[in-house]
């Protein structure tokens, strides 16, 4: 710590003091905040996840219900309708298949709900407080 200049005074302990309780107090509120929008941020992940995977889920669900159609009409015609209808259903599949992986990997991006980085940012505070920077 560098000597006073000439003229001033070093602040008192209470002074320090006080200092130091605000800007404890203003490091626990900027750490709240900081969980609050990384919790909100893995929250809209999964929300989107399971959406993409309702969606999916529907369209298998219609995908189905082609498929049996297909069936139907293959067996009721000799081939023109039940390959339209077959050509429909892998379509529709398909499509399921790519909205459960996207669904997948926007309900992996949610996970773990622990606000890590807010976390790490307590941890290294405390650690700060006590004296033992790293």
């Amino acid at each position: 710590m560098a000597p006073p200049e000439p003229g001033t005074t070093e602040p008192s302990t209470a002074e320090l003091f006080t200092r130091l309780t605000d800007q404890s107090r203003q490091l626990v509120r900027d750490e709240i905040r900081l969980a609050q929008a990384e919790t909100q941020q893995k929250v809209k992940h999964g929300i989107a996840g399971v959406a993409e995977f309702g969606v999916a889920g529907v369209l298998a669900l219609y995908g189905v219900g082609l498929l049996l159609t297909t069936i139907v009409l293959g067996l009721a015609e000799a081939l023109p309708a039940w390959l339209a209808a077959l050509i429909v259903t892998v379509v529709v599949l398909a499509v399921a298949a790519v909205l459960a992986l996207m669904g997948k990997k926007q309900v992996g991006e949610a996970s773990p709900p622990v606000p890590q980085r807010a976390v790490e940012g307590i941890k290294q505070d405390v650690d700060t407080l006590k004296g033992n920077q790293s």
